[in-house]
This record gives structure tokens, sequence and C-alpha cells, in this order.
């Protein structure tokens, strides 16, 4: 007796350098996706403000989708991104200006102020959050008296608003509202008192839905633009891009962490309840939502965007240009953890604008306040940048496990930093624990698997998700070495009482 039929479904996979449109198909034995449109994104400077050319990004999903609909059947549409970004619409449904990009400095210095109206434990307590300076909450405060916030009727976070402009239809999808710092973790509502408490419009938060819902059918002129019938659902998947990949992990157990590496590393745990001990809260860590209700117990570490912004500027210089490759290769035979620098410093946050700021610079400056060597190359650098990387993942993966008081057998990286081969033996290294590396499109692949179970394609719940991973997708191992001694490195990098590098 055969099964459901197989669906062939979009996926929109956005990345705050790069966006991507995916074809996925999906079936009791398949898990296929093929790339059908990748575009260039970034931020884009405007009188002092540093924004997401979002109608940009809408063209060049149109684009992608109707790439899809004449290479196949469509059945159905999912976008999942980067988190915490927004824009306002009007009462008219129209865009309030372009939104913002979350490393602008508008939010310099505003969670401090919050803080003075909303103690720390009490928004742990909360939203049981990391605090990050760009996190939504700390945007809408920095926007209060603005005639784009108060002319508002509604926000919509970047995948939602995308896919508003496909449907007609408001709403907040949970995985990505949870990361707003303005969501009660525990009722998995609105926290509407703090928006209140903090001079926030609050009637402008959209009605919730969950991954898996069905948005709604495409609009008439959306439909026949992209030559299919209106009758194509796009469908809420876990639209936080992390979220995403972390359907997608291929583990067979609980005893398991993830590293969802990319521009960032989102290093943690899968739980069933949020951890909200003042522990965790001085150790920095957020509790955000999952599939299911589950909950991404996890810390924000500075990831591979720190070895792109480095590229960015040798590749500005001709005398240091280089390929990735090749650094990789040479960084490989490079002493191993030699100098190590606290990759989530905050001045590794921004672009760089110039070559005093330029980020090989800032590198060189941490080592010198560590009172580490100087890495004086692009392969001393490239070197630096993954031993800490390393480091700081041993740290956290560690004290996750210690804060939920859950055991770790492996270690599984996905998303584009698991093909990153140093990186994740480093981490086996640093870890001391076997790591598991893909698959590297991990977002894409949980965007297509959330749309599969919606349209009754064989994977009714999380566990036939990640089976179908495994079952379709290899994974490389990689096994802890001895040789280095990264509790003296760890030792280099003293901790403040929270856990937190000085």
């Amino acid at each position: 007796m055969s099964g459901p039929a197989p669906v062939r479904v979009a996926a929109v996979d956005l990345g705050a350098t790069s966006g991507r449109v995916m074809a996925g198909r999906v079936g009791e034995r398949i898990l296929q996706l093929d790339e059908v449109h990748r575009f260039p994104n970034g931020g884009v400077r405007a009188r002092g403000g540093l924004f997401w050319d979002v109608l940009g990004i809408h063209r060049e999903v149109l684009a992608g989708l109707r790439t899809v609909a004449r290479t196949g059947p469509l059945h159905g549409i999912g976008i999942d991104s980067w988190a915490v970004d927004y824009g306002l619409l009007d009462r008219d449904g129209l865009l309030l200006g372009n939104p913002y990009s979350h490393r602008d400095a508008r939010t310099d210095g505003v969670m401090e102020q919050v803080l003075q109206t909303v103690s720390g434990p009490e928004l742990y307590a909360t939203t049981g959050l990391q605090q990050l300076p760009f996190n939504t909450i700390y945007q809408l405060v920095a926007a209060r008296g603005t005639a784009a916030l108060e002319s508002a009727e509604s926000l919509l976070l970047l995948p939602d608003l995308l896919g508003y402009w496909l449907t007609g239809t408001v709403g907040a999808e949970r995985t990505n509202a949870s990361t707003t710092q303005l969501y009660d973790v525990r009722a998995r509502e609105w926290a509407l008192d703090l928006a209140k408490r903090l001079g926030i419009p609050w009637a402008v938060l959209p009605p919730l839905r969950d991954a898996g819902d069905r948005v709604g059918p495409l609009l008439p002129e959306v439909a026949h633009h992209l030559g299919v019938g209106e009758e194509v659902p796009v469908i809420a998947v876990a639209s936080h891009d992390t979220a995403s990949a972390v359907v997608a992990v291929p583990a067979q157990d609980e005893a398991f962490a993830y590293i969802s590496s990319g521009t960032w590393s989102l290093v943690g745990l899968e739980l069933d309840e949020p951890v909200l001990s003042e522990a965790a809260r001085l150790a920095d860590f957020t509790n955000e939502g999952g599939i299911d209700g589950t909950v991404r117990f996890l810390r924000n570490v500075t990831g591979l965007w720190v070895l792109s912004e480095c590229l960015r500027a040798w590749g500005d210089d001709r005398a240091t240009r280089v390929e990735l490759h090749t650094l990789l290769a040479a960084a490989t035979d490079a002493p191993a953890a030699r100098t190590v620098v606290d990759v989530n410093d905050p001045r590794l946050l921004p672009p760089g604008t110039g070559a005093h700021d330029a980020m090989p610079a800032r590198i060189v400056r941490l080592a010198e306040e560590a009172g580490e060597p100087i890495p004086r190359t692009p392969v001393a650098v490239t070197r630096c940048i993954l031993d800490s990387l390393a480091l700081a993942y041993r740290r956290q993966l560690r004290t996750a496990a210690e804060l939920a008081g859950r055991r770790v057998e492996v270690v599984h990286v996905v998303g584009g930093g698991s093909q990153n081969e140093l990186l994740c033996q480093l981490t086996a290294d640093a870890c001391e624990l076997p790591v598991l590396a893909g698959p590297a499109e991990a977002a894409a692949l949980g965007n297509v698997l959330v749309q599969a179970r919606t349209l009754g394609a064989g994977v009714p719940d999380l566990a036939s998700m990640r089976d179908l991973v495994r079952r379709t997708h290899d994974v490389r191992q990689h096994l802890p070495r001895a040789g280095v001694d990264w509790d003296a490195a760890e030792s280099r990098l003293p901790l403040k009482d929270g856990g937190l590098p000085v």
C-alpha cells in the first residue's frame, strides 16, 4: 500500500547577507532541495541609518517563486529569516518606511534605559531572553515618539511582512515572536503589560500563530504573477531561521546539543520547558520558542560574521587579498589556541567602516587587551577566530548543560558553518565530544519539512522529520583529539560572576 504522495514546496530562506529560494520535494523516503534563485542582501545606509531594502527582497522572493512555479508543481510556500527586525504598516496596510537593520546604532544605550523601568530579573522572568542590544524591545523603545511608530497599525517581523505581501494576512509566528523580548515564554502570548510599561504601543502587536498554521491563500494578483492557482497556501514555518534549522537536526535521542552555525552561532539545547533561573539570566542564556511547544535554550555567540568581515577587509586591500579555502588550509597547520579572544565582545558587532575600524584591526586590539600573542597575518587572525569560536562553544555548551540539568553526549553542527571542517574539528577537540556536522541547508530543510507536515506528506511529527533527514542526508563525524590544553586556553579569558568573559 503506497503512502502519501510527495509534495513540492518553495522555501524562502533569508540571511542577513544573502537570500535564497529553494524548491523542496518531500515524501516518506524523499527529502530533496534545489536552489533556484539566490540574491545578495545587506544593510543600506541612508541619512545616518542602516536599513533593509525590504522591497528589493520582496522583488527577489517573487522572482524565485516564479522560477519554482515554472519548473514544476507548487503545493506550498514558507518563509524563514533572521530575527528581531520588523516593518510597520499604516491603517491602509502600507509600509511606513524601510525597516531598520538590527546593526543600526539607534539602540546604543537603550537597554540601560529600559532596565531603569523594568529590572533585569523581572524582564527575564517574563521573556526568558538573553539581553542583546538589538532585541525588538529596544528597537521599539528607540522608536518611541517617531512618526512611523505613532502612525502604525501593525508591526510585522520580516518573514511575516513578506508573507503579508503574498496573502494580505497579518500575524506573527511564535518562534520568531519569541525573539522580540516582548513575548511571555511561559504563557506563549505577547507580554502586553511589559509593552505598556515601556510606552510601546502594544496594539501594533499582531495575532500569534504556530509553525505549521496556514497563513492564507495567495492574493489574486500574486497568484497571477507567479502563474499558479490562488489555492496555493503560504504556510507559517518555524520562521526564525534557527528554529527552522533545529527542526532539521538529525538527532536520535535527547542527549544532544546543537550549534546552528552561520553569521551567528546559536549554541544550545532543546527542552520541554524554559529555564528561568537567576543563574541562567546571569549567564545570559535565552529561552526561544521552538516547534511544537519546545524551547530552544541557547546562547548567541558571534559566529562566522567575524571571519567574513575580515575577508571583506582583506579583499579591499590588494596586498592582503586571499581566498577562504587558502586561509583555512594554512590555518589548519597554525599553532593551536595560541591566541584566543572574546568573540562576543560587543565591539565585534557592527560592520567595519574604515581601515582602523576593520575587523582584523579589532581582533588585534582584543588580543592586545587580553595580553595574548598578536596575530599579525591573515592566517594567524583566521586561526585566532576559529580557536576563539571553539572555546566559546565549549563554555556555552557546558554552561547550558549545567543550567538545564542535562547530559550531552554529541554535538550537532548544522548550517553553513558545518562545512568548515577546521572549525568543526576544533569544536570536537574543545568540547571533548563527538561532533556530527550537517546538514548545511538545515534552515531550508526545516522550512520544507514543516510545510510537508501541514500538507500531509508523511512526516507527522518532529521525530519523523529528523528521521527523514538522517535517512536522506550524510553527516560528517569529528571525534575529539587530545594534545591541546583547552583548560589553559580558557583560563586566559577570565569570567565574570555571570559566566561571561570580562
